[in-house]
């Protein structure tokens, strides 16, 4: 007996299977057919949600960046919290989506993956962007933090972390990363005029 599925279920069911095969097989060694037969559904059926293998992985990186962007939410309507307790538990309580965006990241690595790498990292950037800049905006208001630009500071200091620190694109050594975290934390106190010392727990995040 055949079992009928909405169509919101079938196409989580074929992006849950999608993302273990990448991250176990790897993305080169994953083919449509690996999905279709893991899962036990017809050709049409899988071609019906998606166009191509590529889409699929578009797909699994962009569910990642939504749970992220979700756990960061609830976070930011917490009364209870100011802005910099905010950017914390935002910062340290996503590593484990974020590890899981990272083992997706590392098939994207090739050179035949680079236009759908770069599609992920403006995914980031696009859908994080609204969330940190309600934070600064309500650290602006409570005092902590200073800008007459909290989008466009927030654009850069996402764009010059989701770029410089990944290491599918630079190479540093141990070294170099923790000076570059080290000089990120103090740009991130110098842009937003918080008090110095305010972004140390995010060395824990970027360098160690």
């Amino acid at each position: 007996m055949r079992v009928t599925k909405k169509a919101n279920e079938r196409r989580d069911e074929i992006l849950d299977v999608a993302e273990n095969l990448f991250i176990t097989k790897g993305y080169a060694h994953t083919t449509v057919e690996a999905i279709i037969q893991e899962i036990g559904i017809a050709k049409g059926t899988f071609y019906y949600y998606f166009s191509s293998k590529e889409d699929v992985m578009n797909a699994v990186v962009i569910r990642i960046v939504d749970r992220v962007v979700q756990d960061a939410m609830r976070i930011v309507k917490d009364t209870q919290l100011n802005a910099p307790e905010k950017l914390f538990h935002i910062i340290m309580e996503q590593t484990p989506q974020m590890s899981k965006k990272d083992d997706m990241i590392e098939e994207l690595h090739q050179v035949d993956n680079a236009q759908i790498h770069q599609k992920s990292l403006v995914e980031s950037i696009t859908q994080l962007t609204p969330v940190f800049t309600r934070v600064i905006e309500q650290g602006i208001e409570e005092g902590y933090f200073h800008t007459s630009y909290p989008k466009e500071t927030t654009e850069f200091l996402l764009v010059s972390s989701q770029f410089l620190f990944d290491e599918g694109i630079f190479n540093w050594s141990e070294e170099e990363l923790q000076k570059k975290a080290l000089a990120f934390t103090s740009i991130m106190e110098s842009v937003l005029h918080a008090e110095e010392g305010s972004f140390t727990y995010i060395l824990k995040q970027l360098g160690g």
